[in-house]
């Protein structure tokens, strides 16, 4: 057992399988006390079990942790406030919250239907947001905490992902917003966006270049979770994780401006379109004309 986390109390969705498991058993290994959140679904977010999460408690259990089991689902207000009252009975306090809990139903845009775009926002986005509420409220009251939220670098979009790759955008802009409407009682709010093998990522069509495992995923999280990484004012950053690589993610700012002093007409912002202001490629569109070239080659596309 180490003690980068010793004293403190951090909370997990997910946390029965992949890497929401690998969290909460990283951060009981560094001496935290974890409440282990899965309401036990499959990767489309069917058939759930409490089993799950039970399961990861008694790992943490027999390598001489504490945990808490709550398998609870987290897309309703009611889930997401019983994962941290369940902190808070059990604890007494809450220092961090992971959200990784999500799902996937995937379909291309012009066919997906409200019962696969509905729960997948639900998961990922309002699971988010549920936990975040609850935990915050606690957070600001004590004055210290950390938020984390799960995003992927599908918010820049996806070919058959539209509901997957909306909830990980908004829950970019949940956590900045945490950032700034936390800041000054002392809590922060940060992203992963994991690149590594798990249920979900064993169905990418391609090759990816850059993969880990969840365990390297678990390290960055341990990290932001510590007060190594308040001492930084980390706070409001999105972070990538891809087995031997990490990577952080621009903050979003305007690039390139034009001013029409007589009002703007559609010629002249057809005019500035073309000169100076531009656009900015698309990389995911670069990447998936690259990857149509290769599959007209009859070559296994890389991502």
């Amino acid at each position: 057992m180490g003690n980068f986390l010793s004293g403190k109390v951090v909370a997990v969705t997910g946390a029965g399988r992949g890497i929401g498991r690998a969290v909460a058993l990283a951060a009981a290994a560094e001496g935290a006390r974890v409440v282990v959140n899965d309401y036990g679904v499959s990767v489309a977010g069917a058939s759930p079990t409490s089993e799950v999460a039970e399961a990861v408690v008694k790992e943490i259990e027999a390598a001489g942790g504490e945990a808490v089991a709550v398998a609870d689902d987290i897309s309703t207000m009611a889930g997401g406030q019983r994962v941290v009252d369940t902190a808070m009975e059990s604890y007494g306090r809450l220092d961090g919250v992971v959200c990784v809990a999500g799902i996937l139903r995937e379909r291309m845009l012009f066919n997906m239907t409200e019962d696969e775009w509905d729960p997948v926002v639900a998961t990922h986005l309002k699971g988010t947001f549920t936990v975040f509420r609850a935990a915050s409220a606690v957070m600001r009251a004590q004055r210290s905490g950390t938020l984390i939220g799960f995003t992927s670098g599908n918010h820049q979009g996806s070919v058959s992902q539209a509901n997957y790759s909306a909830a990980k955008g908004g829950i970019i802009s949940l956590v900045r917003s945490a950032a700034l409407g936390l800041h000054k009682y002392g809590v922060t709010a940060n992203a992963v966006a994991p690149v590594a093998r798990t249920r979900m990522s064993a169905g990418v069509p391609t090759e990816l270049a850059e993969i880990g495992e969840p365990e390297d995923v678990a390290a960055m999280v341990t990290f932001l979770l510590s007060d190594r990484a308040r001492d930084l004012g980390i706070t409001g950053q999105v972070y990538t994780v891809a087995g031997e690589k990490i990577a952080v993610w621009a903050q979003p700012r305007e690039l390139r401006s034009a001013y029409a002093c007589d009002g703007w007409t559609p010629d002249r912002i057809g005019q500035a379109l073309a000169g100076a202001v531009g656009s900015d490629p698309m990389p995911m569109l670069e990447r998936l004309q690259e990857m149509a070239r290769a599959a007209a080659q009859g070559a296994r596309p890389n991502a």
